[in-house]
């Protein structure tokens, strides 16, 4: 079930939250009393749109209330007397409740500082009260956090609602379903979030089709550092509800080491992963097979759990680039061609590799200048100095100019659209131009080379084609290649 969380100011407005609750697809709505002003209980529970939980959380347990106890009490025993489905009573302000019927009881934890290690035996306390529904909210430091609140929901032998709050928790809200969990909270939306890490409603619908989540659901994600500006979720839950496939892809906000991640959720038999910045080199370690071409790369951007259970990595960077470049150029025009390849971390090392498949001269650059020397060896490249093309000096190379410039880095990515990673100087007319970033559409790179007569290779086609070649590899079934890229063209708008 969906319960729309609810912080109101006043009665009025708490009315006005229910019925929007209904229309976003609540099964169930949470008023805080906590947040409000002023109250009229029998008003709010007259003859509500959908079911009520009533919280009224007091600041000890991260609310906003912060007067004497009995009055609170009595305030929760009122709404159970006229009507609430469920009353989300504190722990350790249960003995001091007493009996409430006919209102459910949800005996709540809560840790906005921390996951403490010994959650299972604080939940199994809770459990032990008898309490209709059992709940543990505890704050995600790390995604890595998530893995015991969902060994919760699994193992879960009564009523229960686990989640972890914040950014890096966000999993378990939209997981919940998958495992057993009783209810999942979401946020009304327009910024008055009841809770950190809060998905709206609507998204929680019409992204992450929450409602339709079950055990039976595959589970996919995008693993980034930071993960908020990925359009990975959209493009491929948008596939997936095209095709009317049972699965959901998630924003994986994994920081350090993300093999210990995917090692951590094999528990969990994640079916598949895509993998960005930072992450394309360090998650080779927690692959069972990679591909022999990706391997060489030195880079994976896609993960598939196959049917033993072993995880396989591939590369569909690089094929997605070239894809994207051939059908700017034509099949067989790179060959002989000069190259210049700006960043030599996870797309500018498929990039160096693909070029090398097709027999084009390629020369790295990268501010990382021991990085950009390690793939020119790996990869039969040349290097040049980062400062020389900052200073427009690359235009001119030995035997001639440059026939093609690739960016690889996230230089020109939303929200720094002002930079571009060489000067204009360094532009020619009739060079092809190639930008890996696709947010914005159009990037300052792009647009100057098309100013200066060249021919440009947009990020979103790359993003489009390696998303697709990703679903493909995941499924067994064509893309909805078309949807796939409209959804990233409206979201970039």
């Amino acid at each position: 079930m969906l319960c729309v969380s609810l912080m109101p100011v006043s009665t009025e407005e708490a009315l006005g939250g229910l019925a929007e609750a209904a229309r976003a697809g609540g099964d169930l709505a949470e008023i805080r009393l906590d947040s409000m002003r002023e109250f009229d209980l029998a008003r709010l529970l007259a003859a509500p749109p959908c079911p009520v939980i009533i919280t009224f959380r007091p600041r000890r347990d991260g609310g906003l209330y912060d007067g004497p106890e009995g009055p609170r009490l009595e305030a929760l025993r009122q709404a159970a007397r006229l009507g609430a489905r469920y009353i989300d009573v504190e722990h350790d302000s249960l003995a001091a409740l007493g009996d409430v019927p006919p209102a459910r009881v949800i005996a709540s934890y809560h840790n906005h500082e921390r996951t403490p290690p010994d959650l299972a035996d604080i939940y199994a306390r809770l459990a032990a009260t008898g309490a209709a529904v059992v709940k543990v909210a505890v704050l995600a430091r790390h995604i890595l956090d998530a893995v015991p609140v969902l060994r919760l929901l699994r193992g879960a032998r009564r009523p229960t609602i686990a989640l972890s709050m914040g950014p890096r928790g966000v999993i378990t809200r939209i997981l919940a379903p998958k495992f057993g969990g009783f209810l999942t909270y979401a946020g009304a939306g327009g910024g008055r979030e009841a809770a950190p890490g809060h998905i709206s409603a609507r998204e929680m619908r019409d992204l992450y089709r929450a409602d339709r989540i079950g055990r039976e659901t595959r589970v996919y994600g995008v693993m980034a550092d930071p993960v908020g500006h990925s359009l990975s979720p959209r493009i491929h839950n948008a596939a997936f509800a095209e095709t009317g496939l049972d699965a959901v892809y998630l924003p994986l906000w994994v920081e350090g080491d993300p093999a210990a991640f995917v090692r951590a959720m094999r528990e969990f038999e994640f079916s598949g992963y895509s993998v960005t910045i930072p992450h394309k080199q360090a998650v080779m370690a927690a692959c069972d097979e990679i591909e022999p071409l990706a391997r060489r790369i030195g880079a994976v951007n896609t993960i598939q759990r196959r049917a033993d259970g072993s995880l396989f990595g591939t590369n569909t960077d690089w094929t997605a680039g070239l894809a994207s470049i051939e059908a700017v150029v034509g099949a067989g025009w790179l060959a002989g061609k000069r190259a210049l390849v700006v960043g030599a971390g996870g797309v500018g090392r498929a990039m160096a590799f693909a070029l090398r498949e097709r027999r084009a001269a390629v020369t790295l650059a990268d501010v990382d200048e021991a990085r950009a020397g390690a793939l020119a060896a790996e990869a039969g490249a040349q290097v040049v100095p980062i400062a020389e093309i900052e200073r427009g000096g690359a235009g001119e190379p030995p035997r001639g100019g440059w026939n093609m410039l690739l960016n690889c880095t996230p230089v020109g990515m939303h929200p720094k659209v002002d930079a571009t990673p060489v000067p204009h100087e360094v532009l020619r007319p009739g060079m092809v131009v190639y930008d890996a970033v696709y947010n914005p559409l159009e990037t300052r790179l792009l647009r100057e080379a098309r100013e200066a007569g060249c021919r440009t290779v947009a990020g979103i086609d790359h993003f489009v084609r390696q998303a697709v070649e990703q679903f493909q590899l995941w499924t067994g079934r064509p893309a909805p290649a078309e949807t796939m890229r409209r959804v990233v063209v409206e979201a970039l708008r």
